[in-house]
């Protein structure tokens, strides 16, 4: 088993801290984006999309996107939990992560792409579209600092995979312009307690 990784990358992140909380070790192959490592044919013909991360089970059995990679690892690995325990506690996890997703990660990531130069020449840009991301992402970020005012966590009351998939996502905000507003003394809590963690410098 191996884990194509990319040191930098929001999605290998994720799964990174998920192992990392689990416990559990992978070795892990770099692929070097910036190089174009990720359109050779050799990795073509592991993952025809070009993204990371990659996870090649011992088979040769091939796992794409990071969420996917996580529930496989929680199924191999069932604790501590990450993706609920109950049918309800699943449902609310998974609602709550892909919020994260969609509402928050989602666009943080086409203000990074459509706005920033390292994309220039790399992919199309369209840089209203990456301002209006932008602001979209900092009226989600108001709506969930009100969320938080109720409890520790995303989800609930303790850390889950809703936790990993938003501090990746606001991590790559704080650094590619789209940071917590300052007004949003809840979030900012939150994050700095999950920034805190032991694992989140997988």
């Amino acid at each position: 088993m191996k884990l194509y990784n990319l040191g930098a990358g929001m999605n290998p992140r994720r799964v990174r801290i998920f192992l990392a909380e689990k416990g559990v070790e992978v070795p892990m192959v770099e692929v070097d984006m910036m190089k174009g490592e990720n359109r050779t044919p050799e990795f073509l013909a592991i993952n025809p999309m070009g993204t990371l991360p990659v996870l090649e089970l011992d088979d040769g059995t091939i796992l794409t996107e990071s969420v996917a990679i996580c529930r496989y690892f929680e199924e191999l690995h069932p604790e501590p939990n990450l993706f609920g325990s109950t049918a309800l506690e699943r449902a609310q996890v998974e609602m709550w992560n892909r919020r994260m997703e969609f509402e928050l990660m989602f666009p943080m990531a086409m203000a990074f792409r459509h706005t920033h130069e390292m994309w220039a020449g790399r992919n199309p840009q369209v840089p209203d579209f990456g301002q209006l991301c932008r602001e979209n992402a900092g009226g989600r970020m108001r709506w969930l600092d009100k969320e938080l005012a109720e409890r520790e966590f995303i989800a609930g009351d303790r850390y889950t995979i809703a936790d990993i998939t938003a501090q990746c996502g606001f991590l790559l905000g704080k650094n590619t312009g789209t940071p917590i507003p300052e007004e949003c003394g809840n979030l900012i809590r939150w994050f700095k307690s999950v920034a805190s963690r032991p694992t989140a410098r997988a």
